[in-house]
């Protein structure tokens, strides 16, 4: 029998709503679970994201809130870090405070995956989807 250990998260409530929305849609009947689903799939995706090897291309596809303080700096600042991977940037805006931005990357995959790491630390990224391709 698998033990169970129970921890404790926060959301802003309207993340926690729209989760909630969501999966009472898709048909979970508790949360645990939903969030269980979720945790699996972002351990497979960077699990996968940190055995690929050899050069790469694909988009990252960031959503971020330009009001965090420093946050548009600080992106910026990784970017030019990591300019000899970055192709192009598209930047859309969203809302009044949120912004999407796709970032063309072609290069080593170690590379790509710390600045994918990088950019997803940030305090302000929402949420940083890494879709890549072997060459």
């Amino acid at each position: 029998m698998t033990k169970i250990v129970r921890v404790g998260v926060t959301f802003p409530p309207d993340l926690l709503r729209d989760f909630d929305e969501t999966i009472g849609k898709i048909g979970y009947e508790n949360r645990s679970k939903a969030v269980q689903d979720a945790v699996r799939m972002f351990v497979s995706e960077k699990k996968w994201l940190q055995e690929e090897k050899g050069t790469q291309a694909g988009v990252l596809m960031m959503l971020y809130d330009h009001e965090v303080r420093g946050l548009e700096d600080a992106l910026t600042d990784v970017q030019h870090h990591h300019a000899n991977i970055i192709c192009s940037t598209m930047h859309i805006h969203l809302s009044e405070r949120d912004c999407l931005e796709a970032i063309a990357v072609k290069g080593d995959a170690a590379e790509i995956r710390r600045l994918s790491d990088e950019l997803t630390a940030k305090r302000g990224v929402k949420i940083l989807k890494t879709m890549l391709i072997s060459m």
